[in-house]
């Protein structure tokens, strides 16, 4: 039951912040290796791009992508949230005392985000057409390409969201700001843990986006980064530090909101599901 409310809560974010995943993902891609001032710019920022994705490609290319994208955050984020709540029940994060372990915590986030990426790469790859092409094309590890570089993403960003998301709600919690199992406290978590995790991901995001995006020759294999390393490398030496945070304003306006719905949803859920099945 962890896990269905876990990919449930995702789903409803993903319907309010697939627009977002779709601009910043073009963001990223604009002027990719190429040095800042050498390249047009079709986006200037946030809102022009979706002005300009709107006029340009119509309303329903802002939607473009959401039942992949459905389909990965229920199966991701299921699994990364499901297996999160389930070590948190079980106890796994808490001292002798009693008390939250924000190492124990990040640990299991970043474990976990690890699991739920891992399962949930091929999807990212595509619709199920998609994936049938990958896999004839490339073979069965075509369909994890690219899968590198949102490891290392997920690991950090799912270990400082989780981490960040439950030493806040422990601390407010303490503190008595607000009354007991009040959604105030899982929403200002939830806020708290969306700027921490743009913070921490938007480096690793840009990266992810262009190892999916790049092309590959007959095998599968890259043609422009050789792994995550590479281009991190490669972006920072031609577009400066300020290119791995390319986009990192349509970073937050989708990670952040998704990261509070997502948060919120799953917390309220379970506390839900807890209340009615004692």
């Amino acid at each position: 039951m962890d896990f269905l409310m876990s990919g449930l809560a995702a789903c409803g974010a993903c319907l309010f912040t697939n627009p977002l995943e779709v601009v910043k993902t073009r963001m990223q891609l604009q002027g990719e290796l190429r040095a800042p001032g050498t390249y047009q710019q079709h986006y200037r920022n946030v809102f022009h791009a979706f002005i300009t994705i709107g006029k340009v490609d119509g309303l329903p290319a802002l939607q473009k992508g959401l039942a992949p994208a459905l389909l990965y955050q229920f199966l991701m984020n299921g699994i990364r949230l499901g297996t999160y709540g389930l070590a948190e029940a079980g106890g796994y994060l808490h001292t002798a005392e009693g008390n939250l372990s924000p190492a124990r915590s990040a640990a299991a986030g970043a474990m976990a985000g690890v699991m739920g990426a891992f399962l949930g790469s091929p999807i990212y790859m595509g619709m199920f057409q998609a994936l049938i092409k990958i896999g004839q094309k490339h073979g069965l590890v075509g369909l994890w390409r690219g899968a590198t570089g949102s490891l290392p993403r997920v690991f950090i960003g799912s270990s400082t969201q989780l981490c960040t998301f439950s030493s806040t709600k422990d601390l407010m919690t303490q503190w008595e700001i607000f009354p007991p199992q009040s959604w105030k406290v899982a929403l200002a978590a939830a806020m708290m843990s969306g700027i921490v995790v743009v913070l921490a991901m938007t480096p690793f995001d840009v990266v992810s986006t262009r190892l999916y995006n790049q092309p590959t020759d007959t095998q599968g294999k890259g043609l422009m980064y050789r792994g995550i390393l590479d281009a991190l490398l490669q972006t920072a030496r031609t577009e400066g530090i300020f290119g791995m945070y390319k986009g990192i304003g349509a970073s937050y306006f989708r990670l952040g909101p998704h990261t509070v719905l997502s948060l919120f949803f799953w917390d309220q859920l379970r506390i839900l599901y807890y209340t009615y099945t004692k």
